[in-house]
């Protein structure tokens, strides 16, 4: 499996459209863009990598309020096993409409031997 695989599945609970990278057709009030950020293999002493370390950022584009939208992500995200390691709120953008609130996420992946 892959961080992206797994947010998928997890965030599409939501009803929200979802894409990897960049949304690419018409935009809707609420969507989720999904883009990866790194792949790293947590220390190790015997040159044996056991564990994959995948992060990704979520960003969450709404016009309504994106509070409520933000806590159900946060809740999802915790009871699905998923590290938290940032959430902020980027801002109003005026040219779109929307609110713009990023969840930064870091998923554990045991190595197969």
């Amino acid at each position: 499996m892959s961080i992206l695989e797994d947010l998928q599945l997890v965030l599409e609970t939501l009803n929200i459209p979802i894409e990897t990278g960049v949304f690419s057709e018409s935009a809707p009030s609420n969507y989720i863009v999904i883009v990866p950020m790194s792949d790293t293999f947590d220390l190790h002493s015997d040159n044996m990598p056991r564990i994959d370390v995948q992060e990704a950022r979520i960003s969450l584009y709404t016009k309504g309020s994106y509070t409520a939208l933000k806590n159900q992500i946060v809740q999802l995200l915790l009871t699905s096993n998923f590290t938290i390691t940032a959430r902020s709120y980027i801002g109003f953008e005026d040219d779109t409409g929307y609110h713009h609130y990023n969840v930064d996420v870091a998923k554990y992946y045991e190595m197969e031997e």
